[in-house]
């Protein structure tokens, strides 16, 4: 056995507070001797102690507990001094380290699969309340847009405008136009467009400009829709008329089909 394993289970002790004062000096003597591999050891032992008192969990003893405590300590102190060893010269104290040690791991992984779980539901209940969050936010919004085309249609100073098809077949569309309110288009039983394409609207202006392209859309199921320009780019009283095309997804600058509705503005 050399120098070092000598003194190696002093040093666990010794970070304990553990050793008696013969052996205290002892060990303090070879670290004063300048051991550089006892010294490592000594920062080692003293680190796990250090973090023993934090893996500890927050707990205050009963009073039953206090008291057999107490008896014990009287039952010590009144009975012979004593160092007691287990097989193989290991101290009792350092298998009782071990064994608090291996229970504070248990108790360290356990919280910490519990806080884990605790973040994972958490991160449930938080995704879930922002799901539920958004469909409020998109029914307010739809609730609001209808408010809003209902003044339209039913306020006296909006003007209607029929928008005829060009293929008789097609269903017949209609607007209203509200000074200060803005522009509303609707139709029922209009086809769907072809793939990857939508419905633009058009407003054709009384100068003889281009097309000043608005809002794309596109029916529903049952052919339903409703499109609303709060904010047309002219103004009512300078434009000549109203023209619904098919576009590519996204829409277009400028028309790039012949109109399939187009209506006067009165």
């Amino acid at each position: 056995m050399n120098s070092h394993d000598q003194f190696r289970e002093l040093i666990e002790a010794y970070a304990l507070g553990s050793l008696d004062s013969a052996d205290r000096a002892l060990i303090e003597a070879h670290l004063a001797s300048g051991c550089a591999e006892c010294a490592k050891a000594l920062e080692e032992a003293r680190w796990l102690v250090s973090q023993l008192a934090y893996l500890a969990p927050n707990a205050k003893p009963s009073d039953m507990l206090k008291g057999r405590l107490l008896q014990t300590v009287r039952a010590e102190a009144a009975g012979p001094v004593r160092q007691e060893t287990v097989r193989g010269g290991i101290p009792w104290w350092l298998w009782l380290g071990v064994a608090a040690l291996l229970l504070f791991s248990v108790y360290s992984a356990w919280n910490e699969q519990h806080l884990r779980s605790t973040v994972a539901n958490l991160q449930q209940q938080a995704e879930a309340q922002r799901i539920e969050r958004q469909k409020l936010e998109e029914q307010l919004r739809v609730a609001k847009l209808q408010a809003h085309e209902a003044m339209i249609w039913m306020d006296p100073k909006s003007v209607k405008i029929m928008l005829p098809p060009k293929d008789p077949k097609m269903p017949q569309l209609e607007a209203m136009w509200h000074p200060e309110l803005g522009l509303c288009v609707r139709g029922w039983k209009v086809p769907s467009p072809g793939d990857n394409r939508v419905l633009q609207l058009w407003l054709i202006p009384k100068a003889g400009g281009k097309p000043m392209p608005s809002v794309t859309f596109w029916p529903d199921a049952s052919g339903t829709f409703s499109a609303m320009v709060e904010n047309p780019p002219d103004a009512m009283s300078a434009t000549q008329a109203l023209a619904i095309t098919e576009e590519p997804i996204g829409g277009s600058s400028q028309p790039t089909s012949a109109p399939m509705w187009v209506g006067g503005v009165s």
